[in-house]
Order: C-alpha cells, then structure tokens, then sequence
C-alpha cells in the first residue's frame, strides 16, 4: 500500500484530504508544518508528498526545494496545493521542484488522479 504524507497546517484541509486518499486505498500520514513533514519524511518510506503552500515559519516553495535537495527524499514526487493561482505560483512550484500542481479550491478528482498518474510514473523510473 502507498504511504502519502500530507504537509497542511490547516487540520480541516489534512482532514479531508485524508479521508478522500484512505477511501482511494492509500495510506497516509500527516504533517501540520514544513518541519515535521520534512522530518517524517526522511524516516518514512513515503510514496507521494502533497504539500501546501501557504504555512507558516517554512512555506511549501521551501520545504519542497529542502525535499529536492536532500538525497533521502529527492525522489518522492511532491504535489503542491495552493490558494495562489497565478501562472507565477505554478512556475514557482516548477523551480522548487514540484512534481505536480493542484489550485485549491481542490478539484477531488484531479487530484487523485495526478496522485494515481506520479505514483505508476514513479513506479517505473
């Protein structure tokens, strides 16, 4: 079974989200900021990282490029969630090394399926 680690501090968004990914068959962990998602992270065999943007003390841009930079968690594909839907938001995520980018409000279905599309991709790399 996957293993996803949600990084949120908003406990409403890892709520929900969790729920739609247990209901899709994944596993999940969460992480309430970018340094416990990153510490979890590095001790966890995670699959998936779906990761906010908008956090407090480290926002996602951050933790998703400390993600890239470090040799235990480069190659976990992170999604970012975010609020911010301007095209530089999107090529922002780009640079930190974001695999994937979903606007909130969340779309469900796109999400797991980007979730489901990284996962086979990552699979097979």
């Amino acid at each position: 079974m996957e293993k996803i680690l949600i990084i949120d501090d908003d406990f409403n968004n890892r709520d929900i989200l969790r729920i739609r990914l247990e209901r899709a068959g994944y596993q999940v962990l969460e992480a309430e900021n970018g340094d416990d998602g990153l510490n979890i992270a590095s001790k966890e065999n995670i699959n998936l990282i779906i990761l906010d943007v908008m956090m407090p003390k480290k926002d996602g841009w951050l933790v998703c490029k400390m993600l890239k930079d470090n040799a235990k968690t480069q190659e976990i594909p992170v999604i970012i969630l975010t609020a911010r839907s301007l095209p530089i938001d999107e090529l922002r995520s780009l640079e930190c090394g974001a695999d994937g980018y979903v606007p909130k409000p969340i779309d469900h279905i796109l999400l797991l399926k980007n979730v489901e599309e990284l996962l086979k991709k990552h699979k097979t790399v």
